[in-house]
């Protein structure tokens, strides 16, 4: 695209675009660290582990899909080796989603794949560009006003 065309778009749909880059950098480091099934949406489902296991329905709740939606990715991702499904020790009819080694390893390299995301603008932009473009976002996500059209995680 000519960058004379981003003049045209809005913060939003610039930040999208910004985002689509993460994420082919992340399906990048995935496939080189041999994750080649692991898509980075599927990764999402991770992050709330490494507190512990966690329960489908709290997963689901967490990030705002259906039961089913989480059902089909923690399958895929429990074929994968990313996690596994463990009786709940409080209640032996439910079971837990906890992270494998495998799963830890997956959420060291997106960590490392967004730290290089963030070293790429730091050196496109400058130490001090950097610092107001990350001032700003944390400014909007801490809105309260949901009018503004930030969605509070």
């Amino acid at each position: 695209m000519d960058p004379a065309e981003y003049d045209e778009r809005t913060v939003p749909a610039l930040v999208q675009l910004l985002a689509r880059y993460g994420v082919q950098r992340l399906r990048a480091d995935f496939a080189a660290a041999d994750m080649t099934g692991l898509r980075p949406v599927h990764a999402l489902v991770l992050i709330p582990l490494l507190g512990g296991g966690r329960h489908a329905v709290s997963l689901a709740a967490d990030l705002g899909v259906t039961r089913q939606a989480v059902a089909q990715v923690v399958a895929t991702l429990e074929r994968d080796g990313y996690v596994r499904r463990v009786t709940d020790p409080g209640d032996a009819r439910a079971k837990l989603v906890c992270l494998t080694p495998r799963g830890r390893t997956a959420l060291r390299v997106m960590r490392a794949s967004a730290r290089a995301t963030e070293d790429a603008w730091r050196q496109r932009l400058g130490e001090a560009q950097f610092a107001e473009f990350r001032t700003a976002l944390l400014a909007l996500l801490a809105s309260p006003d949901q009018s503004a059209g930030v969605i509070r995680p």
